[in-house]
């Protein structure tokens, strides 16, 4: 059997805002000669432009091949180029495997977790971002936190640690202050992140690492940038919680030396960023090597959290995945086939391929948002 590929699209839609402003969710529709159709997303945050330049332009190498090859079609992409790699061509190389696997998938009409060794747990352990909309105080975050665990999740994350690299004790102890809040309101059996968006040097996440121990947090995100492995490893090394890093990397040559240098607990590859289905599942067997858990990254859209699901329904080494509760609703109105959400766990809509479509009319409805890049982007301060 053959699909031989007949066209790549893109589609544009406003995503729902996240911080101070809103980003834009890209789709990816691949169709044969025979009029089967995959769909894949490709968001990032503020490169539109760039990602759909890159994705249709691969679309013209594409066009007449044989949509079934997807890991030949992988290689050639990225080995076959003059310049690879980084968030541009990996996100568009992303979405580009998604389509392809939900293609495959539906034309031999098994879930694509299927085509990847087959499920090996029936749902998928999830944690809640976005949960904290409007939260200033602590009391601000106990009430939400409250409200969102009484609402079934039974894992939450948030950003208690704001500001520029050199921390002061202000701001050491409003954090502690936000992170106890939190404690206080879901009670010791419930997991806690701290995400810290690379904001702090050494010294100071040393400092937030010590003073946050008795929060019993399931780990410090990115509390140093991602770019200086010896750093990370150094900071793990130097404290007792669990460090993990890893969006805003990008394939299995990326991971390597943080897999290798044991410098994290926990790997945060996002599957619109980091290469897809097919580039995630090598990565995560990498960390599997080396007993190293993955919390796929997952700020995107709906397809995006779709395909992180049947990831996770596939993979054995998979911790929890991130699901944006603000943005369920919009989710559900752009899914022909809803998420299954119940007590902490996501399973993705049952059938073949994604087990989903998206619904263009909903798309259409939904216009792209304009931005700036640098004064748009919600992370300014380091």
């Amino acid at each position: 059997m053959k699909k031989r590929i007949e066209s790549v699209e893109t589609f544009l839609m406003g995503a729902p805002g996240h911080e101070r402003s809103a980003a834009n969710w890209i789709f990816v529709r691949i169709t044969a000669e025979d009029g089967s159709y995959g769909w894949g997303e490709a968001s990032t945050q503020y490169k539109d432009a760039a990602i759909v330049a890159e994705i249709l332009d691969f679309g013209k190498f594409l066009k007449g091949k044989d949509a079934f090859q997807i890991e030949h079609i992988w290689t050639s992409l990225h080995r076959r180029v003059t310049w690879t790699g980084g968030p541009v061509t990996m996100s568009a190389i992303s979405g580009i495997d998604l389509a392809l696997c939900d293609l495959k998938a539906k034309a031999l009409g098994v879930p694509v977790y299927d085509l990847f060794g087959g499920k090996v747990r029936d749902s998928v352990p999830t944690y809640a971002n976005g949960w904290f909309s409007g939260a200033e105080s602590p009391e601000d975050h106990h009430r939400l936190a409250s409200e969102t665990v009484g609402r079934g999740w039974n894992a939450l994350k948030f950003y208690p640690f704001g500001g520029p690299q050199v921390v002061t004790l202000a701001r050491i102890n409003r954090g502690v202050a936000l992170l106890d809040a939190v404690r206080g309101a879901v009670g010791p059996n419930v997991e806690i992140a701290a995400d810290v968006r690379g904001r702090l040097d050494m010294w100071s996440a040393q400092r937030v690492a010590k003073a946050i121990e008795h929060v019993n947090i399931a780990w410090l995100e990115e509390p140093i940038l991602w770019d200086n492995v010896d750093a990370l490893k150094a900071l793990s090394d130097t404290v007792s919680v669990p460090i993990s890093t890893g969006e805003q990397l990008y394939g299995r040559w990326d991971f390597r030396p943080l897999i290798e240098s044991n410098a994290v607990r926990i790997i945060q590859p996002d599957i619109c960023h980091a290469g897809g289905m097919t580039e995630l599942r090598k990565i995560a067997s990498a960390a599997e090597m080396y007993h190293i858990s993955v919390a796929p990254h997952n700020s995107n859209g709906p397809l995006s959290t779709v395909a992180s699901l049947q990831l996770g329904m596939c993979t054995p080494n998979i911790f929890k995945q991130e699901i944006f509760v603000s943005f369920l609703d919009v989710y559900d109105a752009v899914l022909t086939e809803p998420i299954v959400l119940d007590d902490g766990f996501a399973t993705p809509p049952a059938g073949v391929g994604w087990g989903t479509d998206i619904d263009l009319e909903e798309v259409a409805s939904r216009p792209p948002a304009d931005f700036v890049q640098v004064e748009s982007e919600p992370y300014l301060a380091f």
